[in-house]
């Protein structure tokens, strides 16, 4: 069939040439079996909604649809073998219409198309996978917050001090800390969700970029889709792409989030500090220091950012200046780039589940560093404040102390500075000789503080309740629209054949 016909070579009527393979290849690359049946799937989702409506609404014959939802379906459970080594000089949509055309005639195979364009159907084809990939980045995102909860529990009087630029602070545990990190994890979930509002308006129905004049019912089957509404402005629906730039920015804060905690697991897990340490599953070998257990999974956390931000960084670019419009920069260049920056976030939510699960707090080194650190002196100042000395005064008094510590090897505070300047000091009738340091970490109890953990904790797993019950709804609502697609589609599959 020649390229001006109605075949599978996808003519036009106007145009008879068409690109030449290797001009093809570059525009429309080269998809694998398992490229082109992904990208099909989502294809004929749309195709079986849209027939749905078009024969509900007496736009094609009931029989027509029917036969082409018959046709879709054999494609599909053959894993689209059919369309793999059909030539498409015009991308795979008029390489798969063409398909149906020649299969079924153009009476039939010719009607699909009626009241849309490739514009909103790649559109919605476009907020369906960006739908698919939020479930499942929902999914495990609240996983790992659940993972940080719950050993921020397992972990809360493992005592360790709180570093401020690479110096030990304050005490702190183990389990606070990853609280900390899990509350952060939360708040980028939160962004998540609001960005997700993006994925509820259906673009189809917009059709090239003004809507149609033909009575579909755009509704019907964004409900079909599972959306919550049709497209309330078409140039909007088939021109922006606002919706996966947003997603893909609270992905990147996300894995920015988690490149944080994996700096400083690295960095704990060195020998210098030994405060964790990985199973052996977790960490490689050196292929020649034999002595070698590099943390190396952590080295991909830190990393995978930049993959996120580069993407997003790549399509604003090409988004940028682009007319507001139906346009290949945006359309198709941009979310080129969107694509595998999502995976990126994705993979650093999975490698750092493992990594938070498997990590092992060193207890006894850990309390160690912070007694022999000096992470009292903030509070043993704020004594002195407690006692009427200015908080300025008792600062240099106490660091005057630590020098003198120092100086003799000690770290024992109270041995030095003026005589008779901590008499006095107590903590729940506990003299300061007796003090144990948990007691003194119990104690910073206000702003946020390690002593207020338990409150904490209730609350950001109420948070993570919240976010399981958003991420287990949308999938039970994208489950049941998919349950009365089937449904409907069989319907008008089941409409009997006119006879010969």
């Amino acid at each position: 069939m020649t390229a001006g016909g109605t075949g599978g070579t996808g003519g036009t009527g106007r145009l008879l040439g068409e690109l030449g393979p290797g001009t093809r290849r570059v525009v429309y690359g080269e998809p694998t079996p398992a490229e082109l049946a992904a990208e099909l799937a989502l294809m004929i989702r749309v195709d079986r909604a849209h027939l749905v409506m078009l024969a509900e609404r007496g736009l094609i014959q009931a029989t027509a649809a029917a036969r082409l939802l018959r046709c879709i379906d054999e494609l599909a459970a053959g894993q689209f073998a059919a369309l793999r080594s059909r030539p498409a000089p015009r991308g795979l949509y008029l390489m798969y219409e063409g398909y149906l055309i020649e299969r079924l005639g153009p009476e039939v195979g010719g009607v699909l198309q009626s009241g849309r364009s490739r514009n909103d159907l790649k559109a919605t084809i476009t907020l369906l996978r960006l739908r698919e990939w939020l479930l499942d980045f929902a999914e495990q995102a609240v996983r790992l917050e659940a993972i940080l909860l719950s050993r921020a529990r397992a972990y809360a009087r493992v005592l360790m001090p709180a570093y401020t630029h690479f110096q030990a602070a304050m005490p702190v545990s183990y389990g606070y800390y990853l609280l900390g990190v899990a509350l952060a994890v939360g708040r980028e979930i939160d962004a998540l969700a609001a960005s997700s509002a993006g994925l509820t308006s259906c673009p189809l129905g917009a059709s090239a970029v003004a809507g149609t004049d033909l009575p579909i019912d755009p509704a019907r089957t964004a409900r079909l889709l599972g959306f919550t509404a049709p497209a309330r402005h078409a140039i909007d629906a088939v021109a922006s792409r606002d919706v996966p730039l947003r997603l893909l920015a609270c992905a990147a804060s996300l894995a920015v989030v988690l490149s944080r905690l994996g700096t400083d697991l690295q960095l704990w897990s060195t020998a210098e500090f030994g405060f964790i340490e990985f199973p052996d599953r977790l960490v490689g070998g050196s292929s020649a220091m034999p002595q070698k257990r590099n943390a190396f999974l952590l080295e991909h956390v830190k990393a995978k950012p930049g993959h996120v931000t580069g993407a997003w960084a790549a399509a604003a670019g090409m988004m940028t200046a682009a007319p507001f419009t139906n346009s290949i920069e945006v359309g198709t260049e941009a979310m080129a780039a969107v694509w595998p920056g999502l995976e990126a976030a994705r993979q650093s939510v999975l490698l750092t589940q493992v990594l938070v699960s498997g990590a092992r707090p060193n207890d006894e080194r850990m309390r160690q560093r912070a007694e022999d650190s000096f992470t009292t002196a903030t509070w043993l100042a704020n004594q002195l404040v407690r006692r009427g000395v200015p908080f300025r005064t008792a600062h240099h008094m106490v660091g005057d102390a630590v020098r003198q510590a120092v100086a003799a090897g000690s770290t024992r505070l109270a041995d030095f500075g003026p005589p008779g300047w901590l008499d006095g000091i107590e903590l729940d009738g506990t003299k300061l000789a007796d003090l144990d340091l948990p007691d003194v970490m119990r104690a910073h109890a206000y702003g946020g503080g390690p002593g207020a953990f338990d409150g904490t904790l209730d609350e950001a797993l109420a948070g993570w309740a919240a976010h399981r019950r958003w991420q287990q709804d949308w999938q039970a609502a994208t489950r049941a629209a998919d349950a009365d697609l089937a449904a409907a589609a069989t319907k008008v599959t089941e409409t009997p054949a006119e006879p010969a």
